[in-house]
């Protein structure tokens, strides 16, 4: 890919590495962060990516890396997304300006097959103090104490119980040092909520006066890290980059558990990211004008108008958020009901926990989430949700391939998981229409929860079903009963596209949308009785999914009926554009009907 902004021939040129970053005269640093911020915006607009969260730490990334020698002294970054800078003076400023999210290219969290200097994969929020916890404990015990953890941690990751997990193991153990970064804006995706976010608040408005020094004694009202048993330093203005290596020369010579307080200001140095810092967290790149006719609406704006209008109807709906209202769809929900849609901050644990609360109480709460970061919370689904029979309704956005943001965010792994959950039923629309229909039949369930995912990604043309079998859908149908193809939501165009080559090649074939697969249907086994082969189609990992269950339905009702399962391979896929991952998956048309092919030489012709 032609380089969207080529690295100037100016200081960014001259670094190869933190050494030459720390050989820089401190008079040159404030045009160096001036060429990274240029750097910065430049590809991300091209690119895609996190712009707000990149551009408000880059002082604080210079400093850091100017008084710490990574790698030997370890640099977290929680979240990961905020780790741009670091990327760039590590030596990868020239991949970062031709690559960044690009298939093949440089990933847009830390990877550590990227470089020494990334040593964690974290995309999830609030997990950087326990590995810090964790990597402090083994320099203790190694007798590496000489060399430093860093923990660079956001104001919004403060929101997540694990981090207070953390905290409370740092801060008992003053012998072992651990330097908490606390890079505060204000945001996580969206404006920080809660009382941690009021306490943060208040110190905000403290900066710029004296900040306690190395000289630290616990004051007279400490503030809550204090109280956790860590020292703090602070307020500092996060974008003076002399007063930061101050501060972290201070953290580093105490000797113990520390918090360096950072207030910066999310989209530094970029007018529209600082004036709707939400909207420009991420940047998408330049969008192609549709054709005329074309679909536009994604998956996410069709749910969030259909929970407006199902508001409206019913009163005892209300809807829970993880820091992301935006995101996943609930922000009109939020300005048309406000006592109605609770942010809970980066906390899915607490959210779910908190929708039962709800639900036990009389309302229908639907727990709109990204379908990755539901994984932290199966616990509170299994046993806090599921094992009560509440009538909980989980949305999962972002299911299946997302793209760009690589592994961590794929959603394929939500119907192997989801299927392991006693009284809950799961659906998965193909279609807009089909998503109205179904979150309403989701919130009409009262016997259990239910779970409906759906992918990032403009939502296709309708397709209407030809004939209804119970609560199944028939999409397609022509010929002998040989073949049955069973897709699972949206990827129901490509099975039809594919049954459609099949005909012409001879094989009667028969597509089927079971709308709600897991339980699976009796309808589904009964119609699957009459016909040679199945072929399951989904874009979830293949282990225990939706084929597994199929297959072993069909065996516990002594139906003995070959099946083929179609889905992802079991591994880490990395980022890249979600079409081609699915392609490459052989979750195509063609894909389809070659493996239809490669298993027709059985069937009756």
């Amino acid at each position: 890919m032609k380089s969207p902004l080529p690295l100037p021939e100016t200081l960014l040129a001259g670094l190869s590495g933190p050494d030459d970053l720390r050989a820089l005269p401190r008079d040159r640093l404030a045009a160096l962060a001036a060429e990274i911020r240029e750097l910065i915006i430049g590809t991300v607009l091209t690119t895609g990516g996190h712009l707000g969260p990149n551009l408000a730490v880059v002082e604080l990334t210079i400093a850091l890396h100017r008084v710490f020698c990574s790698p030997r002294d370890t640099l977290l970054f929680d979240t990961g997304h905020q780790s741009y800078v670091h990327k760039i003076l590590t030596g990868r400023g020239h991949a970062f300006a031709t690559s960044l999210r690009q298939p093949g290219g440089l990933s847009g969290y830390p990877n550590r097959a990227e470089s020494v200097h990334d040593v964690i994969e974290n995309s999830h929020a609030s997990t950087a103090l326990a590995y810090a916890d964790g990597i402090a404990k083994a320099r203790a015990l190694t007798d590496c104490r000489d060399r430093a953890v860093v923990a660079v941690v956001g104001d919004g990751a403060l929101t997540g119980g694990l981090a207070y997990e953390a905290l409370n193991n740092i801060g008992a153990a003053q012998h072992r040092p651990v330097i908490v970064v606390l890079n505060d804006n204000g945001h996580s995706y969206s404006p920080t909520f809660g009382a941690i976010a009021a306490h943060l608040a208040q110190l905000r408005g403290t900066v710029g006066r004296d900040s306690r020094t190395a000289s630290w004694s616990r004051p007279a009202n400490p503030t809550v890290f204090e109280q956790l048993g860590l020292a703090y330093l602070g307020p500092f203005d996060g974008h003076d980059v002399g007063a930061l290596e101050t501060a972290l020369r201070q953290a580093k010579s105490l000797g113990r558990p520390v918090v360096v307080h950072a207030v910066t200001v999310k989209g530094k140095g970029y007018g529209p990211a600082c004036a709707d810092p939400e909207r420009m967290h991420t940047a998408s790149p330049k969008p192609v004008v549709p054709k005329p006719g074309s679909p536009t609406a994604s998956w996410t704006d069709i749910f969030a108008g259909e929970l407006v209008d199902l508001g409206a109807r019913r009163g005892d709906v209300v809807a829970i958020t993880a820091a992301m209202p935006g995101p996943t769809g609930l922000t009109r929900f939020a300005e048309r009901y406000p006592d109605r849609c609770f942010d809970v901050g980066i906390a899915e644990q607490h959210a779910v926990a908190s929708a039962a609360g709800l639900a036990m109480a009389g309302l229908h709460p639907v727990v709109a989430l990204y379908s990755t970061f539901l994984n932290r919370a199966f616990d509170q689904l299994l046993l806090d949700v599921a094992l009560h029979r509440l009538p909980v309704t989980f949305v999962l956005d972002r299911s299946g391939i997302t793209g760009p943001d690589g592994p961590s965010h794929h959603g394929m792994w939500d119907l192997t998981l989801l299927g392991t959950v006693p009284e809950l039923r799961v659906g998965v629309p193909r279609d807009a229409v089909q998503l109205r229909v179904m979150l309403d039949e989701a919130v009409a369930h009262t016997a259990g929860p239910t779970a409906l995912r759906f992918p990032k990604a403009s939502v296709d043309a309708a397709i209407a079903a030809i004939d209804r079998v119970g609560s199944l859908d028939l999409l397609y149908r022509c010929g002998a009963p040989q073949l049955l193809l069973v897709p699972i939501g949206p990827i129901a165009a490509e099975c039809v596209a594919a049954a459609r080559n099949l005909t012409d090649s001879g094989i009667g074939v028969t597509v089927v949308d079971p709308r709600w697969p897991l339980p699976v249907p009796t309808e589904l086994l009964e119609l699957a009785a009459e016909y040679e082969h199945v072929i399951t189609v989904e874009d979830n990992i293949r282990h225990g999914g939706i084929g597994a269950h199929l297959t072993r339905a069909l065996g516990d009702a002594a139906i003995d009926l070959p099946v083929t399962t179609m889905g992802l391979p079991q591994r880490f896929l990395g980022h890249g554009k979600r079409a081609e991952i699915l392609i490459a998956a052989g979750l195509s048309a063609t894909g389809i009907t070659e493996t239809a092919l490669r298993h027709a030489n059985h069937l009756r012709r």
